[in-house]
């Protein structure tokens, strides 16, 4: 009975522009003994609606999952493979992981120490990270810092600032991340200086663009493999993602 209902709710739902149309060769009587009868059927079977609001959500998704696909093929190398990009994990692994990170973002933050565990406990996970400061004028401050440490000293520096920028307790300003070179045993004024550089101003736009092209608007978001992860997962929650990409090949 639920499904003759749900089927009708549906049916109804397609016929409506007809019946609109139809509506208006009704006179008003008609129209109203119509409505409420329709209004009555309704609140008798309350119900129907919740399907038919389910079958919708359920369309809504599968859309939006085939918009993703289609926006991952076209924008594969901007995602996966940009040179600006910082790779970690094991740089031939089967598996892909994009982060979209905020220094700020106290989900980013959550997720950091869970993020690295993926990555070392799987052992077969490239591991991309792109700068996204979306926060405030610390977010853009820290993004610049890694981003210059990245381009002056390498990957090995980059990863050890991407950690400490995470774990920072104070605020972002130029004089906490002078302190945070120097905890690093890097000469300050390299950085600071290479932060203000268009090749470092040049990385953040590009991937605010890709981020709005690819309908990203928080942090941390991941593209892993073939799926979009918009939010915080948990560690195990991570792991099945990878376990089902790795599976459906």
């Amino acid at each position: 009975m639920r499904r003759l209902l749900a089927g009708s709710a549906l049916a109804l739902a397609a016929a409506l522009p007809a019946l609109a149309e139809g509506l208006t060769d009704m006179t008003a009587t008609e129209r109203e003994a119509f409505r409420a009868e329709v209004r009555a059927y309704l609140m008798e079977n309350p119900e129907v609606l919740m399907e038919a609001i389910a079958v919708l959500e359920n369309r809504e998704q599968a859309a939006a999952i085939e918009q993703d696909k289609q926006l991952l093929a076209e924008y594969h190398d901007a995602i996966f493979n940009d040179p600006a990009s910082w790779v970690g994990g094991n740089p031939d692994g089967d598996i892909t992981v994009v982060e979209f990170i905020d220094y700020r973002c106290g989900y980013c933050r959550k997720a950091w120490e869970e993020v690295d565990k993926l990555v070392e406990g799987d052992g077969n996970i490239r591991f991309v990270l792109k700068e996204f400061p979306i926060l405030g004028e610390q977010s853009v401050l820290s993004s610049r810092f890694a981003i210059a440490v990245l381009q002056l000293h390498g990957g090995e520096a980059y990863k050890q600032a991407h950690d400490a920028l995470l774990s920072l307790r104070a605020d972002a300003t130029p004089e906490a991340l002078v302190r945070v070179a120097e905890g690093m045993g890097l000469e300050p004024q390299p950085i600071m200086e290479r932060m203000q550089a268009p090749e470092v101003t040049k990385i953040i736009e590009d991937n605010h663009k890709l981020a709005q092209t690819l309908q990203i608007s928080g942090t941390p978001t991941f593209v892993i493999d073939g799926t979009f992860v918009r939010g915080y997962v948990p560690l195990d929650g991570m792991q099945q993602i990878v376990a089902q990409q790795r599976a459906d090949g």
